[in-house]
C-alpha cells in the first residue's frame, strides 16, 4: 500500500493512547481524506472483535461523490475491493469482525443512533457543532475530523483546545502522488486568488469576508412542482473550464431553489441538451451565456429552448441574486462548492474590488443570467405562471 506523510502521521497518532481526536487541517489534495481511508480500511481488515466505524459527511451526494468513490478506488486500486462485502443500499462494506458505514447527517436516525468505535467526519466545517457532538458521545474509541480551513469553526474553538485532541497539518506538498500537472493547477491560484491560496494551497485559516455568494442554505430536493411560479435554466458554456447547467425555480414567498443538472469540463452542446432532458426539463427555457451564439443555436437544434443572456454585468446580476433566500439541493454539490469559495477580488492595498474572482465561479455565472434576466423585476409573493413540464 503506498502512502503519504500525512498516513504516518495519522497512524502514529491513531495508536497512541493519550489522543482522543485527531484533527487534519489542510489545503486540497493533502492526501487527508484518501490517507484516513486507508486508515480506517486497515483497521477494519485487522479487527479481532466486532468493530463499527462511521464515515460521514454533510450529504448523501457529497458521500458518493467523496468517500464512498475514494475508498472504492483505493481497494480497486490494489485489487482489494470485494463486491460481495459492499451493501449498496445501507453503504456498509464488511470485513468479518469489522465493518465500515457511510452516512449523511442529514438523516436525524443515523446521528442518534447506535454506537460506534470509531467516527470519522469529512469536511467537519460543513457540519454543526451539535451533530458533532450526538455523534461524539456516541463513539467509543478514536474520533478523526478533516476539512479545508475555509474559516474558523467550532473545530478552532471546541475541540483543538481539548487536551486529547492534537491536529495535523498538511498541504498538497505532502502529497507524493500527486502529478505535476495537479501541482501546476493548484499553484496557478497563488496569485490570482491569494484568499484561495491561503485555505486551499496553503492550508491555512481562511475568513468568510470577501464572499460573494450570501442568504443561501442546503436542502433535500426542490419542492413541489405545482408550487413553482417560474423556472429556468442557466447555462454557462465552458470547455475546459467546467460547463454548468444550472435549474432555478423560484416559488411560494419569493425564496429560489437550484438544482444542478450538469457540472463538467469537455461537455459538448449535443450532451448539455442530453443532461437537461434527461433530468426532465427539455421544455424549460435556458438562459445562457450570451458570448456563444453558436452554442445556443445548436442547443435550440438539440430542441432546447436556449435565449442568450440579454446583459453580463457581473455585480448587477449577483446584487440580484443576493436578494434572494436560496436553497441548494444538496446533490447540487458543485455549485455548493463553488458558494463556499467565490470571493471578491483585492486591490493592491488589500481592499475588495467588489469584482469576483474569475476562478471559482462557472454555476455562479449561470445563475446569474437567470437573476439579471428573469428574476430581477419580480417582487416577493408574486405568482408568474410557468409552463408545465411534459409529462
Amino acid at each position: 500500500m503506498r502512502t503519504t506523510k500525512v498516513f504516518s502521521d495519522l497512524l502514529r497518532l491513531y495508536i497512541d493512547p493519550l489522543v482522543r481526536v485527531i484533527v487534519l487541517k489542510g489545503s486540497t489534495r493533502s492526501s487527508k481524506t484518501w490517507s484516513t481511508l486507508q486508515l480506517l480500511n486497515y483497521i477494519g481488515q485487522k479487527s479481532t472483535r466486532p468493530r463499527r466505524i462511521s464515515v460521514v459527511s454533510e450529504s448523501i451526494p457529497h458521500l458518493k461523490r467523496g468517500c464512498i468513490s475514494d475508498f472504492k478506488n483505493m481497494l480497486e486500486s490494489e485489487n482489494k475491493f470485494e463486491a460481495d462485502r459492499w451493501h449498496d443500499t445501507n453503504k456498509t462494506y464488511d470485513y468479518g469482525k469489522g465493518q465500515i458505514e457511510f452516512f449523511s447527517v442529514d438523516k436525524p436516525s443515523k446521528v442518534l443512533g447506535a454506537a460506534r468505535q470509531v467516527l470519522y467526519m469529512n469536511e467537519a466545517i460543513n457540519i454543526s457543532f451539535d451533530t458533532y457532538r450526538q455523534l461524539a458521545v456516541r463513539t467509543t474509541e478514536k474520533i478523526i475530523l478533516d476539512y479545508n480551513p475555509a474559516f474558523e469553526s467550532w473545530i478552532d474553538s471546541k475541540v483543538l483546545v481539548r487536551e486529547d485532541a492534537r491536529m495535523i497539518h498538511s498541504t498538497y506538498l505532502d502529497n507524493d502522488m500527486l502529478t505535476p500537472a495537479q501541482i501546476a493547477e493548484i499553484e496557478s491560484n497563488k496569485e490570482i486568488d491569494p484568499d484561495w491560496w491561503q485555505v486551499y494551497g496553503l492550508g491555512l485559516t481562511g475568513s468568510k469576508e470577501g464572499l460573494v455568494v450570501k442568504n443561501w442554505d442546503i436542502v433535500a430536493d426542490l419542492p413541489p412542482r405545482s408550487t413553482w411560479k417560474q423556472a429556468h435554466i442557466g447555462i454557462d458554456f465552458g470547455w475546459t473550464a467546467p460547463t454548468a447547467v444550472i435549474l432555478i425555480v423560484l416559488g411560494e414567498g419569493g425564496e429560489t431553489w437550484h438544482k444542478e443538472l450538469g457540472y463538467g469540463a469537455n461537455m459538448g452542446n449535443k450532451a448539455i441538451a442530453e443532461c437537461i432532458k434527461f433530468h426532465g426539463y427539455g421544455d424549460i427555457e435556458a438562459v445562457c451565456d450570451a458570448a456563444e451564439p453558436k452554442s445556443i443555436q445548436d442547443l435550440r437544434g438539440f430542441g432546447i429552448n436556449a435565449v442568450k443572456s440579454d446583459n453580463k454585468e457581473i455585480s448587477l446580476g449577483i446584487e440580484v441574486m443576493n436578494r434572494y433566500k436560496k436553497h441548494f439541493t444538496a446533490d447540487s454539490v458543485n455549485t455548493i462548492a463553488e458558494n463556499r469559495m467565490y470571493r471578491y477580488g483585492k486591490n493592491a492595498e488589500g481592499v475588495y474590488t467588489g469584482i469576483p474572482i474569475k476562478a471559482h465561479g462557472h454555476a455562479k455565472d449561470a445563475e446569474r443570467y437567470v437573476y439579471l434576466n428573469r428574476l430581477s423585476n419580480v417582487k416577493t409573493g408574486v405568482s408568474v405562471s410557468v409552463s408545465k413540464r411534459r409529462q
